[in-house]
């Protein structure tokens, strides 16, 4: 059957429609880095006529290593999120990682993002999706594409119907990932609404020294070849300096590789007929 419309952030999202851009860097490391981040990707959305939401997270609950980065927290992360959506005018998108965290975290964010490695946990994605927020649900590295239409239903039968599902590549060996684009035909046909994560599908899980390591210079190419394959959204994680960035530096865009991957696949997509 083919995918229905959702809304997300005040946007329609789906076949036919204009593709979603969901970008920012991976977690806050800083008021004043992710006000400069949020800032610069609403202007590169603007030029480019792209709806956009600015992704970024207050925790981070599962790096590798316990010595790891993992962002302010709670209270502290949304009140640098709520003045990014207050000061630059942009829809928030935010990952929950515990049932308590889904309330707090509506208050602010437009987006609501259930973790890969937790698409299968029941109350959460329940949670998320009584919340009343747009959802997005990462597909998990161990769930198929057509097995990920079991999770959706607990949001939908949950009163939701605005899901997007995120592919973000399945762990086949040891440190990779692996994105089949047969996927997104299959979770199509299932009436889903689809995303592409490109930047945490080349990560090199667990492979830098108790880091995760990535291959950036493989992003864009996945994002053409989603395109091709047929998304309705684009998930991109964008650093001013990732070399420096203290969570998925090695798979994050630089503004200028984001703004020339975004167009490239916005040409994908007019070749082919369909809304920018």
């Amino acid at each position: 059957m083919g995918a229905p419309e959702i809304s997300l952030a005040g946007h329609r999202v789906g076949p036919g429609r204009p593709l979603f851009l969901i970008a920012g860097p991976d977690v806050i490391e800083s008021e004043e880095l992710v006000l400069r981040h949020a800032a610069r990707l609403k202007d590169v959305c603007a030029r480019l006529s792209v709806p956009f939401a600015f992704k970024c997270s207050y925790d981070k609950a599962n790096r590798t290593s316990i010595k790891s980065f993992r962002g302010p927290g709670l209270t502290e992360g949304l009140r640098v999120l709520r003045k990014v959506k207050e000061t630059v005018g942009v829809p928030i998108l935010t990952d929950v990682h515990e049932t308590k965290q889904v309330g707090p975290a509506a208050e602010v964010a437009d987006i609501l993002q259930v973790p890969a490695f937790l698409c299968r946990q029941t109350d959460l994605v329940v949670a998320v999706a009584k919340s009343g927020r747009g959802v997005n649900l990462k597909k998990g590295q161990f769930v198929a594409p057509k097995d990920i239409i079991h999770s959706a239903r607990k949001a939908f039968e949950s009163g939701n119907p605005n899901v997007l599902v995120t592919e973000r590549g399945s762990s086949f060996g040891y440190n990779n990932l692996v994105v089949d684009m047969r996927g997104f035909a299959q979770m199509r046909e299932a009436g889903l609404v689809i995303c592409f994560d490109a930047t945490h599908s080349v990560q090199l899980p667990s492979a830098g020294e108790g880091e995760t390591a990535g291959e950036r210079k493989f992003v864009s190419l996945l994002a053409r070849a989603a395109a091709a394959a047929g998304i309705d959204a684009l998930f991109t994680e964008v650093h001013e300096d990732p070399d420096q960035a203290l969570c998925d530096g090695p798979c994050s865009l630089t503004f200028e590789l984001f703004e020339e991957t975004v167009k490239q696949v916005l040409a994908i997509r007019r070749a082919l007929g369909h809304q920018p």
